[in-house]
């Protein structure tokens, strides 16, 4: 791998433009009207691996978006790598606060990010992580550095609950079959504190929908004698969390297991400064359950959160609008041992059942997950640290990640194979919100390090 750091130099501009083309792409699996955006990208993400040099690549059909799936293999006597990524983006609204177009990808230099980072939906939620593998295999190939087998599963759902991947993968199971799988779509701590993510949380996505009387009403005629679905709303989803911030729905965390004093001191070892977190977000205090620190409320605590909420008038001027319905989308990130379908049902029986008369209430379940944990005894994390340190020149931290990516357990249950998260952007990277970006350093000391963690993981699977 000596020549690697060279490989870049020379190539650091056309890996740059060949993302930037793959970001401009409005690939949002979320919006039907972006449907054949989504199909193209992922014809261009078959064919940037085939320019890389695997042996066999193949759109995959399913009910929904394509898969693309491509191979590489040099002998079944050795370890079998899979890649998974995802190509699907989240939609980019609200559009007036991105300092540029979502779709139209400019570099900027931040204070975080001297060396320019990549500004575009998408840059680090995965295009830009997943495009890092794509890189890293293209230069083993082409070094004839390559030292195990390597498949890739590359989606178009992740950012809709992944509905087709998991048939997928139940249906291909031989396929698929590998010795560990390499994800990078999660965050380190910062540029010079590399981490490895060994936890996600799980996830309940629902929509719920209120509804009053049949028809919008004048405020002033209707006002005071009939529920207003809007402010009912309000009240039922004030209700889901007391004062300590804690989630009311019965039987809620009836599976949560307490991290024990040694693994919460362990996670405070991590550099973090309350001061910068609040100065980042421009918030003058941080908010949430009690008991915890905020890097514990955010990793390896439950929470529910709504995403969305409209109904009525929400047009210039004013219109005094007793409105007939009022809906919200609310998420919950959930901890392993909370199983997603088990939560949903909870949440659904308790929300109907806090409904007062005058108003019928729905609950629509979109998708879900459930949460994750690997293992830091293991080969894969073991060359996955090496690897760290070898292009960081010091140890990675491990770290308890936030966020979902529901098929991670999937994988574990249909194709008994661990899973090593390798990620490297930033939470400052504001992925799923305005002004995503992704650190060009980051995508490069990505596409360094990944080749080594296939020859430590091939080393060490030989000992």
């Amino acid at each position: 791998m000596q020549d690697i750091s060279a490989y870049i130099s020379e190539n650091k501009d056309r890996f740059i433009t060949e993302l930037i083309e793959l970001l401009k792409i409005p690939s949002i699996s979320a919006d039907p009207a972006y449907s054949k955006d989504v199909v193209k990208t992922a014809e261009e993400v078959k064919n940037s691996l085939v320019a890389a040099g695997c042996d066999t690549v193949e759109i995959c059909e399913t009910a929904g978006y394509p898969i693309v799936y491509a191979e590489k293999l040099i002998d079944p006597n050795l370890p079998t790598i899979l890649v998974y990524g995802h190509y699907d983006v989240q939609p980019p609204d609200p559009i007036e606060l991105w300092d540029s177009p979502p779709f139209e990808p400019v570099i900027k230099k931040t204070a975080i990010h001297p060396n320019g980072a990549i500004f575009a939906r998408g840059a680090c939620d995965d295009k830009g992580q997943m495009y890092m593998h794509v890189k890293a295999f293209e230069y083993m190939i082409k070094s004839n550095n390559l030292p195990c087998n390597v498949k890739f599963m590359i989606e178009g759902e992740e950012e809709v609950g992944s509905d087709n991947l998991g048939l997928f993968v139940a249906a291909n199971r031989e396929k698929l079959a590998n010795d560990i799988i390499l994800i990078s779509d999660t965050s380190m701590i910062a540029n010079d504190v590399p981490s490895i993510s060994t936890g996600l949380r799980g996830l309940s996505y629902v929509e719920v929908e209120v509804t009053g009387p049949n028809k919008d009403l004048h405020s002033g005629v209707y006002g005071g004698a009939v529920a207003n679905p809007i402010n009912i709303l309000a009240k039922m989803i004030a209700s889901l969390q007391d004062d300590q911030n804690r989630i009311t729905i019965p039987g809620f965390y009836d599976k949560v297991q307490d991290l024990s004093d040694v693994e919460r001191t362990k996670m405070a070892e991590a550099p973090f400064t309350l001061d910068a977190y609040k100065k980042d977000l421009d918030i003058d205090a941080v908010y949430g359950e009690e008991g915890y620190t905020t890097n514990e409320r955010n990793s390896i605590r439950p929470t529910l959160d709504v995403n969305g909420i409209w109904g009525g008038y929400i047009g210039e001027g004013a219109k005094t609008v007793l409105p007939s319905k009022a809906f919200a989308k609310i998420s919950m990130r959930l901890v392993p041992n909370q199983d997603w379908e088990e939560i949903t049902e909870l949440f659904t029986k308790h929300f109907l059942s806090i409904a007062p008369k005058g108003v019928r209430v729905k609950v629509t379940p979109h998708h879900g997950g459930q949460g994750y944990v690997t293992p830091i005894d293991s080969v894969g994390y073991a060359a996955a640290e090496k690897a760290y340190e070898k292009t960081f020149n010091k140890k990675p931290l491990p770290q308890r990640g936030g966020g979902s990516i529901p098929i991670v357990a999937l994988f574990e249950e249909e194709l008994k194979s661990k899973t090593i998260l390798m990620g490297f952007g930033l939470d400052s990277d504001v992925i799923h919100s305005p002004n995503e970006h992704f650190g060009i350093w980051n995508y490069l000391k990505g596409i360094e390090t990944i080749p080594y963690f296939y020859m430590y993981f091939t080393e060490m699977s030989k000992s």
